[in-house]
């Protein structure tokens, strides 16, 4: 019983319109769904991925009005994008022309790699990939061969290892395997990773007492969904989850994937989410993203809720 890899990350913005032109502009992802928090239908919630909305490429942005994020541990604090190793010198040059931070390539973990930050400070990695499925999307104004391939790994800050680990090991089944000093110079990261092995699915744990509390803001990371495939296998993950005495959210129908919630120890959100039925479920395949998309149960408020939300393009 095995988590297969990453699935999404939702993050959080207070500038729909430009968190829209950065992603698919300058990070030259496909938009494959627009629709709206279905918590909060006053915020969109956007997601960005490759060519054909693969599960693990999904980067996504809740829409609200706040400051900015305030760092520190207990925290989701770097996400990683995996691209072709000979891409990373194209991308310095592409996110430095864009006016953002940028580090210089280097090696993290012994993967050549490459830190920035988008507009609003979310921390990112690129991290090259030797190889792998590539799925890049037709209109994006990067080059097939430079694009983005998916998410991987993501770094999570915490105080202590050892509740954290528990969680990862006992419950999720992941698999502690190595460290490395971390890059910032704050503390240790360990290594953990589930399904086959790769950035892809990979989790990195930072231990890091010294920091503070963080406080979620425009440019931090409201959570992390891990891979399975099927409804069935969340059933039984649930059933996991719940059986270890871990409060959770119980399943969650999201339309385009099937959802359970909970906490770990170090306070980070996780979510499992299925592989499918994917973004193309209401809308077609060639034209996903470009609308309004509202599941079932939303769908009669549409006009109400089309006139709360501010133009995007």
């Amino acid at each position: 019983m095995d988590l297969t890899g990453i699935h999404h990350l939702t993050a959080i913005s207070a500038d729909a319109p430009a968190n829209n032109r950065f992603y698919t502009q300058v990070l030259g992802l496909r938009r494959v769904k627009k629709t709206v928090n279905q918590d909060d239908t006053s915020a969109y919630h956007l997601f960005f991925a490759d060519g054909a909305g693969s599960p693990g490429s999904d980067l996504t942005f809740f829409d609200w009005p706040v400051g900015p994020e305030q760092r520190g541990t207990h925290s989701i604090s770097r996400t990683g994008l995996r691209v072709d190793e000979a891409s990373l010198d194209y991308w310095a040059v592409r996110l430095r022309d864009a006016g953002l931070t940028v580090g210089d390539i280097g090696t993290t973990d012994s993967r050549p790699s490459l830190d920035f930050e988008d507009p609003e400070g979310q921390r990112f990695r690129l991290t090259a990939e030797m190889s792998g499925a590539a799925h890049p999307w037709a209109r994006s104004p990067v080059p097939a061969e430079h694009q983005i391939r998916g998410l991987g790994p993501i770094t999570i800050s915490v105080p202590e290892l050892a509740p954290t680990e528990a969680v990862l090991t006992r419950v999720m089944n992941m698999r502690r395997m190595r460290d490395y000093p971390s890059p910032d110079g704050v503390g240790q990261v360990h290594v953990f990773e589930m399904g086959a092995c790769g950035p892809a699915a990979e989790l990195h744990v930072a231990v890091q007492p010294g920091l503070p509390v963080a406080r979620q803001g425009a440019g931090a990371v409201h959570h992390v969904a891990f891979r399975v495939p099927d409804r069935a296998a969340l059933s039984a993950w649930t059933e996991r989850v719940s059986g270890f005495r871990v409060p959770n959210s119980g399943e969650v129908e999201r339309h385009y994937f099937r959802s359970l919630y909970f906490r770990e120890p170090g306070g980070n959100l996780f979510e499992l989410a299925t592989d499918g039925p994917g973004f193309d479920v209401d809308e077609p395949f060639e034209t996903m993203g470009e609308a309004l998309s509202l599941p079932p149960f939303l769908e009669p408020r549409r006009a109400s809720i089309e006139a709360g939300l501010k133009p995007l393009d």
